[in-house]
């Protein structure tokens, strides 16, 4: 049966683009292609908060998922920023992540998401999500169609009662680690 429930994150803390602050691997080597000290912490976090011990979430508009998407690495994309921002998710869930799409096949990632059994979770580049976004709720009129560089704390979500209803979309604050904000993108 297709899912009824679709979530969406950004990946975790970036390096910034003037090298002052640089990505590391687990391993604690600088990586422009990873994910900062924050990120890393990000990633921990999330984990808990997708998957809490006693069930209960912060929020009713989530779920634990049954599958977890992350965007694969190819050609000139390198980034493994979305893998590792789901990477301790997947672990806690003794999951594997679904890398069979990268950045520029949302339709392909939409269409398996849709297709897929139970709960999902999307980590991906920033740029693509209100592409995602559009592609599950089939217009550009219901999501932001820009997420802002400097958000990482947001979860889109995509609900519907029925496999063949319309999703509904609402955005909810991961809150979980310091200067977090509470706002939606507008």
């Amino acid at each position: 049966m297709p899912t009824n429930k679709i979530m969406v994150i950004r990946h975790a803390e970036k390096p910034s683009d003037d090298g002052t602050i640089l990505g590391v691997t687990a391993a604690g080597k600088d990586d422009k292609h990873e994910l900062v000290v924050r990120g890393w912490q990000r990633s921990g976090a999330l984990a808990r908060f997708f998957a809490p011990r006693d069930d209960k979430f912060v929020d009713p508009r989530l779920a634990q998922p049954r599958t977890i998407f992350a965007s694969a690495v190819k050609g000139d994309n390198k980034s493994l920023r979305p893998q590792h921002t789901v990477l301790e998710l997947a672990t806690l869930l003794n999951f594997k992540l679904d890398l069979d799409y990268t950045k520029g096949e949302e339709a392909a990632l939409v269409k398996a998401s849709i297709a897929a059994d139970g709960p999902v979770l999307i980590g991906w580049e920033h740029e693509a999500i209100p592409d995602i976004g559009n592609l599950i709720l089939g217009n550009k009129t219901v999501c932001p169609q820009k997420w802002p560089g400097d958000r990482f704390d947001l979860v889109w979500v995509f609900d519907r009662a029925g496999a063949t209803d319309a999703f509904s979309f609402a955005q909810v604050p991961q809150l979980l680690l310091a200067g977090d904000s509470d706002k939606p993108i507008s």
